[in-house]
């Protein structure tokens, strides 16, 4: 069912406004600037939800904010505990945790990498990747992969599901746990469940070789459209490991230009600030990172699973290195959709992680904490940076003398990619909106773009696409000149501008 716009000669601009966006987490509005022939003329994707978090984690105890901070989100609570965790080590002054401690974080943090991309691809992405962009919006949801393509289905939950295993065993809960601490952990698996969890590493890695060409195939199965599709051009940042390795627990900061050209590499991650400026847009909560050197214009990058596969110089496990190179063949991948392959290479490389922390033998005995040092500094700042599965991560911490935080910072992968989103979303209306027939697809065109950089808004979680979605036509008087609602059950309805 689709609505056209009026037919009355206007040269007064409109907006086209999609609110809220869907099987994203949380909430956020698209609005589409027309120019007077009906052209895009600009695109904004609006985040209008206010969390707060950096206001009041001040004055709290610095040992309570890594439980904290998890609050916000509901997939990748994970990475904001230790992201946190790390960030006060520095700020107590440990430089370094003990081998067990070091272990078991980085085990649930790749069992969180690995149950995040799962439920990413499978639950939110796979229902346009494999039943289509256009397909039944009432099918277009992880119950219609189901029906169309069990096996695939099924192998998602039960990626996701060891996954989140591995993050109990490790954190104490599937959801929002409290394993790691300043200075290391409080818990370490038992050595059955590091036995029941190496039982199933084999098919395991066979189900994430096959996700990787799944992915791989749909490519190849439709070039152009991966190629294109919300194409922009960017630079890359990151953290690397030693000679420039993947490396999603820790390390220095990487930049590279949308040629592969390195710009700055090996940046300590305190020293952020002098890399990283922010800016502010008053449509917008989400700020507007950019890089000092390059300016707001052209400083703006990428960040998250594609520009990590981009910008290593290699991913030390070998099945997903093989696909790096097959991946990369051609030198940097710049198609949004491209993303989804990158996610599956990197589910891959966690799982490969996760088969070789499991025979760390630290991971069953050693110190679990580091001591505090004798002498505290009496200005006691700390940074924690962390690749969550949707790009780096940022937590920034000052403690009083009192122990209370005294200030915060944080920069979330989502907001790294805030310029990206908007770019893409712009290139995919350029293309697809003629300015004149709304339909339900070409709406889903623009949320497709979104959700390939697998975005974080908030806690919320709409895995099943059941948002209902507006659409208005404003001209530049405000007044509304058409207005769509799509509901939860796939009912489009045209309300009367005049009621």
């Amino acid at each position: 069912m689709s609505t056209t716009t009026p037919t009355t000669p206007s040269t007064a601009p409109r907006r086209v406004v999609i609110d809220p966006v869907s099987r994203v987490e949380g909430h956020g509005k698209i609005t589409l600037l027309l120019d007077a022939q009906g052209r895009v003329e600009q695109a904004r994707l609006h985040i209008v939800e206010f969390r707060g978090f950096e206001a009041f984690i001040v004055g709290r105890p610095y040992w309570e904010v890594p439980v904290m901070v998890q609050r916000l989100c509901g997939i990748c609570p994970v990475s904001h505990h230790l992201a946190a965790s790390k960030a006060l080590d520095q700020a107590l002054g440990i430089h370094s945790v003990p081998r067990t401690a070091e272990v078991v974080r980085r085990l649930m943090h790749y069992g969180q990498v690995m149950q995040s991309h799962a439920l990413h691809f499978f639950h939110l992405s796979s229902p346009d990747l494999l039943l289509g962009f256009d397909s039944e919006a009432t099918q277009r949801n992880i119950l219609g992969v189901a029906a169309a393509h069990p096996d695939i289905a099924r192998q998602g939950v039960l990626l996701r599901k060891f996954g989140q295993e591995v993050i109990r065993v490790t954190s104490g809960k599937r959801v929002h746990g409290t394993g790691s601490v300043p200075g290391g952990v409080n818990r370490q698996p038992t050595r059955e469940e590091r036995d029941a969890l190496t039982a199933q590493v084999p098919q395991m890695l066979d189900w994430c070789e096959r996700a990787v060409e799944l992915a791989a195939t749909l490519h190849a199965q439709a070039p152009g459209l991966y190629g294109h599709f919300g194409a922009i051009r960017s630079g890359w940042m990151s953290l690397v490991g030693p000679g420039g390795a993947m490396e999603l627990y820790d390390g220095p900061l990487r930049v590279r230009d949308a040629q592969g050209t390195l710009l700055h590499d090996g940046v300590p991650v305190h020293n952020y600030l002098d890399l990283i400026e922010e800016a502010v847009e008053p449509w917008t909560y989400m700020k507007f990172p950019y890089l000092r050197a390059q300016g707001r214009e052209a400083g703006w990058y990428r960040v998250g699973p594609l520009a990590r596969v981009n910008n290593c110089s290699h991913i030390p496990s070998p099945r997903a290195e093989a696909q790096r190179q097959r991946f990369v063949a051609h030198g940097p991948v710049q198609g949004t959709l491209a993303y989804h392959w990158a996610r599956m290479i990197e589910m891959l490389h966690a799982m490969e992680v996760i088969a070789e922390l499991l025979q760390d033998e630290a991971l069953l005995g050693g110190p679990l904490t580091a001591p505090l040092p004798a002498e505290r500094p009496t200005h006691r700042p700390g940074v924690g940076v962390i690749e969550a599965p949707r790009g780096t991560l940022i937590h920034h911490y000052e403690i009083g003398d009192d122990d209370l935080i005294r200030w915060c910072n944080l920069i979330v992968s989502t907001t790294h990619n805030n310029h990206a989103m908007n770019a893409s979303v712009r290139a995919v209306a350029q293309e697809y909106f003629d300015g004149r027939s709304i339909t339900e697809g070409l709406l889903n065109r623009m949320e497709v773009a979104v959700r390939a950089y697998d975005p974080c808004l908030s806690c919320a979680t709409h895995a099943l696409g059941s948002m209902p979605l507006q659409v208005q036509l404003v001209d530049a008087a405000g007044q509304v000149r058409d207005s769509v609602l799509r509901h939860g059950d796939g009912r489009i309805e045209r309300k009367d501008s005049r009621t």
